[in-house]
């Protein structure tokens, strides 16, 4: 998707980009996550990030991913609305680094490593979990980038701030097949209006 398509100004977009765009100059992805990570909280924290009214809609079959900006062979922007419960199976990011910080409500993130793989099927170890809200933000760099993401709330809607190092329109989603294994199915991303 180019910038052409992407959500109209909103405020604080034009400082954000400016400061991504610095930061992804940077020579590797953890000083690139870490300048990302520390733009991204302290814009949020400080309340300069304001999503348009259409942003806080949730989408009633599952989470809502809209693009904000997308910048080719530097970086996208995404925002995701989780309605109430709303979350994601064990997924990667397919090989991206990635930055997600909260804008409003909160997040629960679950870490995971693959511990191992046979015959098409995958066990994970769970790492650990976060629970967050507006103003933190976290990263994920391959190969670890396993994880789940869900709005722990049932009644509120909670947003999320994405950066990706790329458009990231597939990802690897783990489903449980039993015994503690998962199988995994890649899913084909799109962006809700």
């Amino acid at each position: 998707m180019s910038n052409e398509h992407a959500a109209n100004d909103f405020p604080g977009k034009q400082t954000l980009l400016q400061r991504l765009r610095e930061s992804v100059t940077l020579q590797d992805p953890q000083q690139i996550t870490d300048a990302v990570r520390s733009v991204l909280s302290a814009m949020l924290s400080a309340g300069e990030i304001e999503l348009p009214t259409e942003f806080w809609q949730a989408a009633a079959d599952g989470y809502a991913r809209r693009m904000l900006h997308h910048q080719p062979n530097e970086f996208c922007l995404m925002a995701m609305t989780w309605g109430p419960g709303q979350g994601t199976n064990i997924h990667d990011h397919c090989g991206m680094w990635c930055v997600e910080g909260v804008l409003t409500g909160n997040i629960e993130v679950v870490q995971y490593e693959l511990a191992d793989q046979s015959s098409g099927r995958y066990k994970f170890d769970r790492c650990g979990t976060m629970f967050t809200g507006p103003g933190s933000a976290g990263s994920l760099i391959p190969p670890h980038e396993y994880h789940t993401i869900r709005n722990p709330d049932d009644e509120h809607v909670a947003i999320s701030i994405h950066v990706y190092s790329g458009e990231m329109t597939t990802c690897n989603v783990f489903a449980p097949s039993g015994d503690g294994w998962y199988q995994r199915e890649q899913r084909q991303l799109s962006c809700d209006a």
